[in-house]
């Protein structure tokens, strides 16, 4: 879907040059946006996704009023280059210091950025998320699991509320007991389609099978409807449904779909992903976070001796690990990967987890705070990796902030995305287009 714009003139200064700036918005963006009819400002707007100022006039500072009554997103794009244009900056910030919030882009590339941010707002709210589950904090590690915000009611309320995406709920035992039941050559056909490209030499035939079945129960489930954005299996605190776990499947079905995916049907985490992937198409990943401050706690649940030797004021530093290793990072994502056989005891003898690393580098760490009204979001450093034998972090990545004490002290959840590269400003751009905030962690 592409986001509808209405261009919007000033009645008393409408001229060849709005019409000109106009003729190049429409060629330079033709395959990004949707241009509706032009509207006089103050008129009646239709239903769009944004209004956009192909040129602003000195007459903007007299009509004040008629900016506070456009309820949609306000874009300035007033040069030929696709950015505003430097002397339209002295209104903006008028504007903004009046309370009406613009996007004046600063380059081609950012324009194109809050376009898809814009495509992607008009269509989050046909999505729907797959969640598998039967009695979530039932199973294993209950004390844990069950305090967990993502499985309550109003959890749920709060994101069909906020963004309009509905989650639908199927049991996990059902789900287990078909992929069970599927042929072990409905297995072997699909990886003879996808051996040249997925390394899985370091798990047996049984622990493959198993693995693809589950990707093949999913694939189905998935093509029966078209409005599935994500799937999520509450796949450690109900692992006793299954003989696998669902890390090969979700590589799949990311690789093959670009379908989003929730390790222990975390949903916020699903939406998180949703919202930030697809409208900033940087890689991104869901794991755990273990502060160096946490100290014993953090040492005892990963069943380490110590955190890594780092530079620097060990307090800055966060070990991240997920089920053995770094998490469910897809091979397009990854420097390295490879299938392996489980870690966790919770699961299955036979399951799998995928080991794989993001590059070294700027690292973003992001998630949806619980009222689903703001971005939590912390920019540093991916330094390495640290691995740790008969252990819970076999490869767990090391990760530096500029203040672990404020993170600790501040942080969203233990689940947190790692985007690679930088992407505060981008993220701050994308929450106002939803009204929402961004705390700085």
């Amino acid at each position: 879907m592409l986001p509808r714009l209405v261009p919007v003139y000033f009645k008393q200064g409408r001229d060849a040059d709005f019409d000109t700036q106009l003729a190049i918005l429409k060629e330079l963006f033709a395959n990004e946006a949707e241009f509706l009819p032009e509207v006089g400002l103050g008129d009646s707007l239709p239903e769009a996704d944004a209004v956009i100022f192909p040129q602003l006039l000195g007459e903007a500072y007299r009509c004040l009023e008629d900016f506070r009554k456009i309820d949609l997103p306000i874009l300035l794009i007033t040069s030929e280059f696709g950015t505003v244009l430097m002397w339209d900056w002295e209104i903006a910030s008028y504007m903004r210091s009046e309370g009406i919030n613009m996007f004046a882009p600063n380059s081609l590339e950012q324009s194109q950025k809050v376009l898809k941010m814009l495509s992607v707002k008009r269509q989050i709210g046909t999505a729907k998320f797959m969640v598998f589950q039967d009695n979530p904090g039932e199973g294993f590690q209950a004390p844990i699991f069950k305090r967990f915000y993502w499985w309550e009611d109003e959890c749920t309320k709060r994101i069909m509320d906020s963004f309009g995406v509905r989650i639908e709920k199927r049991s996990f035992n059902t789900l287990g007991a078909y992929a069970k039941s599927l042929p072990d050559e409905a297995a072997l056909a699909v990886y003879e389609q996808w051996k040249d490209r997925m390394p899985l030499e370091a798990i047996n035939e049984n622990q493959r099978n198993s693995a693809i079945k589950v990707y093949l129960a999913l694939r189905e489930e998935l093509e029966k409807d078209p409005h599935i954005q994500g799937m999520g299996i509450n796949c450690l605190n109900e692992s006793h449904y299954s003989d696998t776990t669902p890390c090969l499947a979700w590589n799949m079905l990311y690789e093959e779909q670009r379908l989003i995916w929730g390790c222990e049907a975390d949903t916020v985490s699903m939406l998180t992903k949703y919202l930030l992937h697809n409208s900033l198409g940087a890689p991104i990943m869901m794991t755990n976070m273990y502060p160096f401050l946490l100290g014993k706690a953090a040492l005892k649940h990963e069943r380490i001796p110590n955190f890594p030797e780092v530079e620097g004021n060990p307090d800055n530093y966060i070990l991240a690990a997920h089920c053995g290793y770094l998490g469910v990072v897809p091979q397009s994502f990854a420097t390295e990967w490879e299938l392996r056989s489980k870690v966790l005891a919770i699961v299955d003898q036979n399951a799998t987890a995928i080991d794989a690393r993001l590059p070294a580098g700027p690292i973003t760490l992001v998630k949806l705070q619980p009222t689903m009204q703001s971005f939590s979001v912390s920019e540093g450093e991916l330094t390495g990796y640290a691995q740790y034998t008969d252990s819970d972090c076999l490869n767990g990545a090391v990760i530096r902030l500029e203040n672990g004490k404020r993170f600790v002290e501040a942080q969203a959840s233990h689940h947190y995305m790692l985007m690679t590269g930088h992407h505060l400003e981008d993220i701050r751009i994308l929450a106002s287009l939803y009204k929402m905030s961004v705390e700085v962690i």
